[in-house]
């Protein structure tokens, strides 16, 4: 089993051996390859020495695109301040905001109550219509809405 693996790394030594001569047939560089190993464009092979970055225009640094950012920055906020306070941009544009909100619980619990009025008089209506038993259907009608009323005003004291 052993002697599978040797051979098994053997041929792929011997294939990655075949494809690096083929790949440095292809380029023909063999001759530069041996005089410059290190290939990079900060590396002056010449020199063995890093390469100084000489192009002055090639690209924007971050540097240069916030350079006078802060001060400018600075500047409006100094502006900023020293104008006037203005009452109208702190006033909130409806006055009356915290009044509708307050006022919509109050009216929640009238809706409520006031379907259920309809509700009643509906009933009452269609009962009057076909006229069986009006007088108690309507008496019947009238003792609910008192009971309606009666725990409307006791949960509206809780």
């Amino acid at each position: 089993m052993s002697s599978s693996l040797v051979d098994a790394s053997e041929a792929r030594k011997a294939r990655l051996l075949a494809l690096r001569k083929r790949k440095a047939g292809a380029d023909g560089d063999d001759a530069q390859d041996s005089e410059h190993p290190v290939k990079h464009r900060n590396f002056d092979p010449e020199t063995r020495q890093l390469r100084k970055y000489a192009g002055e225009d090639a690209t924007d640094t971050v540097e240069r695109v916030v350079d006078g950012l802060a001060e400018k920055i600075i500047a409006e906020d100094a502006e900023r301040r020293n104008q006037e306070l203005d009452v109208f941009s702190i006033a909130p544009k409806r006055p009356n905001w915290d009044l509708k909100r307050e006022m919509e619980r109050k009216l929640a619990k009238l809706e409520r109550k006031t379907q259920e009025a309809i509700l009643l008089l509906t009933r009452q209506r269609l009962a009057a219509q076909k006229g069986q038993g009006q007088d108690e259907d309507i008496l019947g009608a009238m003792n609910a809405q008192v009971r309606q009323q009666e725990a409307a005003d006791s949960s509206d004291e809780d």
